[in-house]
């Protein structure tokens, strides 16, 4: 009996009755019992979620039975894709396919746990036993060590001692409840897993767009006519969503191209392939855009209109030898005022239309990128010169206003030590091409978790707040002076400057913060805020730890141990903590990093002091909630079933808490309790907030009558707000996040609609759930039409000039000035137009450059070889003796991802484990000659920091490259064994990962370093 991978998850999922996991043939021992699934019955319950894996955000129908008597509880049994979801269209990949024995694992917790400092197991404790001793334990440390004023006297009321990691996977309401909960202890050593996958993203689309996020949704892939699929392998990680660009294929005709280390699923079904060394895409952009110079494959029209390309840079502003303008190298960082534009005497960024000024932007970049040319970027990536040309010759087809491409891109670009400027280098290229803001068009980052997107855009990174505002510093002594340093200043006369209601946002979220306590007076509650005085990323942390200066962690749906760089770094670090908290639905390798499990943890728990608490909590199935996917869309989810055991709903483990926490405080006193006291938590019931309350008060409401500039009555006092353009600075609104202002109105919870029409057929549907900002489905769609209000392309038209106003089958992404007013359709930014040199927003610079990985496989850069690698990127000096050399690690490792398995969740699932049950790693063809390496031998590879021992693949799918005269071989190294869950035991892959991050985002690298290999 021969059965493909979907038959496979189509047997099990459905039920064959009388197959045997013997009588599918391809698997070679792994023990399994097998069992026929039921299909649905007559009389379930049918509950709407969406899959808790990547941020395609699949619908899926849910089918329990119970009948809620008493002592009955519901049970989930059967789940299958909602055939009504505009993406996903019924279909689920083989982890949602999966999912029913996630829900089910055996390694689901179900009571808390409770590990003693020395001791070698659990014992189980009770739910008030464990709350209590966590929130004694916390109090005291933050007693002792809480900082009310610094040496220079600021008020600055931050924790230091005690961080917490926010979950990824969980509701929005959930992540509010998280930054409730840590900003009103003054913690800032915050961080959720955007840390650890889509940093990069926000830290580069930014600074050339005005936001962070996706810039056009997943149905839209299906409108390009081109899609390169480069930094991500979309077929394997996002199969469902995967479907657009098929459907681009067959139905628009459109050219699929991957550029990429490995042959990957997505080339299989591309239309052309190009091989590239890991940690060399920025040369290839940067060779692509002098290409598209060079060759005149520029839609001159977008680009002098819409880009800065003719504004004029500061005369001391320079690019030497791989370092730009005002590098200290004491400091290993740039000062970067140089970076900016000339401005004239009203403060407006001076301009040259003709683009003739030496200095404007366009003649800068042109210089810049003189250097890599197709033999450069050859020498550099391995990609030969015809491969190379034909890439650019095919995206230079989109040039013109009636073509578009589109970018796919996830983890392959944002796991590198200078992974935003390649996100950067890809977003000047589709400016020079006219493909921002079109249909079919944009610089798409799919994201990797479900919720990854919602958790960013609530501000749980440490230096973050609630809709893309920073926490104040400790140099922002005062709220005038914080809001007036982050409210940015036109640079362009009538531009729109969206930024410039910073004020409103930030007043409206401490009035969600704080309520009625937040007042003029004082500053509303600005001085309650915990102020930074340096970084508290996960890298920082795990630094921190080993020094002894964090002492407690709460771990929320998150895996450290697993995902952090340098799995014996992060060992050594949790093992210095004092307290653990761990809030998950599952066992995981974080959980139990204190037990010797051989090679792969082989540590003695007799010397670790660490307390750790367990405590389960429910999973996705089990809420009520909003998830926001890749594309921006929340999408309100609601539970199938009860958690399991004694599990608790994560908003219930909060609350429970938080109150305990003010319940010391009011008793006791302690260090500074005002802010925890005065915290805005007036839930129905505070020790189990629900997520409806939550999502309202997320969307905001007006706190007393509001009126427009006319007088007319807008809203009522305890209205909800119908958008952000109603928000105040005068304390009388509230809204947490700003940007999910509108999802929750007076007409009801807009994340929850379900009208699947598509009218224009273009794949906009905005009836079906909500997308931030303004249920608006393409960012930046202004562009779509060129300065006189005329759609570049006639046949996908976005938005048009009816005469009046702005109108078309998505809300403007744009104020309604008419054509011909000269406003800039980038309104986030103050100059309106978007950004080919990104002045001061990027620590690396204001262009991309090619710097090689920490650890080089030729050790030096043919550009400049007295700056090697990126002179800026986050490396601390104890790693620094951590970073292996090519002569003793002469092959390039890279991580990635397989279909049947996420993360380290999927290895919980029976079915998923019977899919993929041993690990292995993936070597090419003349590598494994070289090594004597047979299919399926044991091997073991090492990294400067350990090794690892898998199964050897051996494929035609990586080749030898030869990278400045050198060969050069790849390891490709899947991410999702470990010592716990349903497959066989493994090796954490991030044993192998240097501890070195992005100069902007501090994300580490994970897609680019060096290894050995041998058998075992």
């Amino acid at each position: 009996m021969e059965l493909n991978r979907r038959q496979f998850f189509r047997i099990c999922a459905g039920g064959l009755a009388g197959s045997t996991v013997a009588s599918l043939g391809f698997l070679s021992s792994f023990s399994v019992h097998a069992e026929t699934r039921q299909y649905k019955l007559l009389k379930a319950k049918e509950t709407r979620n969406n899959c808790t894996y990547c941020s395609v955000g699949c619908g899926m129908l849910m089918y329990s039975l119970g009948d809620n008597a008493k002592n009955v509880s519901e049970s989930i049994y059967h789940i299958e894709g909602d055939a009504d979801h505009p993406v996903s269209r019924g279909s689920l990949c083989p982890k949602g396919a999966g999912v029913l024995d996630y829900i089910h694992s055996e390694n689901r917790l179900l009571h808390p746990q409770y590990r003693a400092p020395g001791s070698d197991k659990w014992q189980r404790i009770s739910w008030d036993e464990a709350i209590d001793k966590i929130a004694r334990l916390m109090k005291k440390d933050r007693d002792e060590n809480f900082i009310e004023k610094n040496a220079q006297g600021v008020t600055v009321n931050r924790w230091t001692t005690t961080g917490m990691l926010c979950s990824s996977a969980a509701s929005n309401e959930t992540g509010i409840l998280d930054g409730k909960f840590t900003r009103a202890l003054g913690m800032v050593a915050i961080d959720c897993q955007a840390r650890l996958c889509h940093g990069p993203t926000v830290s580069a689309l930014a600074p050339t767009f005005g936001r962070g996020a996706m810039t056009n949704n997943w149905v839209d892939i299906k409108n390009a006519n081109v899609v390169l699929i480069m930094g991500g392998n979309a077929a394997e990680a996002h199969p469902v969503g995967f479907k657009w660009v098929v459907e681009a294929q067959t139905k628009n005709d459109a050219t699929v191209m991957v550029v990429d280390p490995r042959f990957n699923r997505s080339a299989a079904v591309a239309d052309f392939y190009a091989p590239i060394r890991a940690g060399s895409d920025t040369a290839f952009l940067l060779g692509a855009i002098r290409y598209l110079i060079e060759h005149d494959q520029i839609q001159h029209e977008y680009v002098r209109h819409y880009t800065n390309a003719s504004l004029i840079i500061r005369e001391d502003y320079a690019f030497n030898d791989g370092l730009f303008s005002g590098y200290d190298a004491q400091k290993r960082q740039y000062d970067k005022s140089s970076w900016f534009y000339q401005l004239d005497a009203q403060g407006n960024a001076l301009r040259d239309e003709t683009l003739s000024h030496p200095r404007c932007v366009w003649n800068l970049l042109k210089a810049h990128v003189a250097r890599y040319t197709p033999e450069m970027v050859s020498r550099l990536c391995g990609t030969t010169v015809k491969d190379f040309t034909h890439v650019c010759s095919v995206l230079g087809s989109t040039s013109v206003p009636n073509r578009t491409a589109t970018i796919l891109y996830a983890l392959g670009w944002t796991h590198h030590s200078a992974g935003a400027q390649i996100i950067r280098a890809a977003g000047m290229l589709q400016l020079l091409l006219g493909n921002i803001g079109m249909a079919g068009g944009g610089v798409n980052a799919l994201r990797g978790h479900s919720n990854i997107q919602g958790y960013t855009d609530l501000g749980l990174l440490s230096t973050n707040l609630p809709g893309y505002m920073p926490l104040p510093s400790e140099k922002q002594p005062d709220y005038q002076t914080y809001i007036s340093q982050i409210t940015p200043p036109s640079l362009g006369v009538n531009e729109v400057n969206y930024w410039q209601n910073t004020p409103k946002f930030f007043i409206s979220m401490m009035k969600s913060f704080w309520g009625d306590r937040a007042t003029a007076e004082n500053n509303w509650g600005y001085d309650w805020l915990p102020k930074w005085d340096r970084l508290y990323d996960v890298m920082t942390q795990a630094e921190l730890m080993i020094e002894g200066k964090i002492n407690g962690y709460i771990v929320q749906g998150f895996n450290p141990l697993a995902a952090f760089p340098d799995k014996n770094k992060s060992s050594r670090a949790l093992a210095k903590l004092k307290y653990m908290v761990v809030i998950d639905p599952l066992a995981t390798e974080s959980s139990t990093f204190w037990q010797n499990h051989g090679e792969m943890n082989d540590v003695n728990p007799a010397e670790i002091q660490t307390e750790v608490f367990r405590l389960p909590s429910s999973c996705f199935a089990e809420e009520d909630g909003s998830i926001a996917n890749s594309g921006r869309w929340l999408q309100w989810h609601w539970a199938a079933a009860e958690p399991p055991g004694e599990a608790l709903h994560d908003a219930k483990i909060l609350g429970r808490l938080f109150m305990r926490l003010r319940e010391l405080y009011q008793a006791e006193g302690g260090a500074n309790p005002e802010p925890l006291l005065n915290m805005s938590w007036d839930y129905r019931d505070p020790y189990d907030p629900h997520p409806e309350e939550v999502a309202r008060e997320a969307n905001g409401k007006a706190l007393r009558d509001l009126y427009d500039d006319k007088g007319t009555l807008i809203a009522r006092k305890g209205e909800q707000l119908s958008s952000f353009a109603q928000l105040r600075d005068d304390g009388s609104t509230s809204s947490f996040c700003w940007v999910y202002c509108g999802s929750w109105t007076e007409r009801g919870n807009q994340m929850a609609n379900r009208d699947n029409s598509d009218p224009y057929g273009l794949g906009c549907t905005p009836g079906w759930a909500w997308s931030w900002p303004a249920n608006r489905r393409i960012l930046y769609n202004r562009a779509s039409a060129d300065p006189a209000g005329k759609p570049w392309d006639a046949k996908r038209v976005l938005l048009h000039w009816d005469g009046q106003r702005w109108t078309g089958m998505d809300v403007a992404d744009y104020s309604q000035a008419a054509p011909g007013s000269n406003v800039g359709p980038f309104i986030m930014n103050p100059e309106g137009v978007a950004r080919l040199f990104s002045i001061d927003k990027m620590n690396d610079g204001p262009f991309p450059e090619h710097y090689e990985p920490i650890e080089s496989p030729i050790g030096t850069n043919p550009l400049h070889p007295e700056v090697v690698s990126s002179p800026v990127a986050r490396i601390f000096a104890a790693d620094k003796a951590n970073m292996g050399k090519a002569d003793a690690f002469p092959y390039v490792a890279t991580t990635y991802s397989i279909t049947e398995l996420f993360r380290h969740w999927t290895k919980h699932a029976r079915l998923n484990a019977i899919a993929q049950p041993d690990q292995f790693v993936e070597i090419g063809e003349a590598l494994a000659k070289e090594k004597g390496i047979l299919a399926g031998d044991d091997v073991k590879v090492m990294s400067k920091r350990g090794f690892i021992k898998a199964k050897a693949v051996v494929t035609k799918r990586l080749q030898t490259l030869t990278i400045d005269g050198h060969s050069i071989d790849t390891v490709g190294i899947p991410c999702h064994w470990g010592f716990e869950g349903a497959t066989r035991k493994g090796f954490l892959a991030n044993t192998l990962t240097p501890s070195v991050g992005d100069a902007n985002s501090q994300t580490p690298e994970y897609k680019a370093f060096l290894v050995n290999i041998e058998k075992a």
